[in-house]
């Protein structure tokens, strides 16, 4: 399956670039460094908001060699629920940043997914699943694009 989002920032590129090539811990929304029991790895909490709580799922997060494409930056990563969960798929994407002008830029997420649980997972998908994917990138390229915004210095 696949899944696209995108958000506009009030940044130049060059700025919006600069961050998004900055170290993860900027950038990646509840983050957390496992230094200990698994080695170096970058675990975070992906989730969504439903009314007034909160439906997170820890994942590991491992993070591609940054690339330009065109006129676009793009950084590849994937994550996998840390637990057994059969029902929370491995995703694979790519985080782009891209000018829209000389004071403003776009963040975007291209993200794919196979349904868990073959035939099965395909119709939780089509019936929930895929909402839920969509919820959890939206809200994650969000944060994402607060952070970058939160992450560039305020020039005078």
């Amino acid at each position: 399956m696949f899944l696209r989002t995108y958000v506009e920032l009030d940044l130049p590129f060059e700025r919006a670039e600069a961050a998004l090539l900055g170290e993860p811990e900027a950038w990646v929304p509840r983050l957390l460094v496992d230094a200990e029991g698994r080695g170096h790895e970058l675990l975070a909490e992906v989730g969504f908001a439903v009314e007034d709580r909160r439906i997170d799922r820890e994942v590991e997060i491992q993070l591609g060699a940054p690339y330009r494409s065109g006129s676009a930056t793009r950084v590849p990563l994937t994550w996998k629920a840390t637990s057994k969960g059969r029902l929370f798929p491995q995703l694979e994407a790519d985080l782009e940043v891209a000018a829209l002008g000389p004071a403003r830029s776009q963040l975007s997420m291209d993200a794919r997914y196979r349904p868990p649980l073959a035939l099965v997972g395909r119709a939780l998908d089509r019936a929930l699943l895929h909402r839920v994917a969509e919820a959890t990138v939206r809200d994650f390229l969000d944060q994402v694009a607060e952070r970058i915004v939160a992450a560039v210095p305020v020039t005078g």
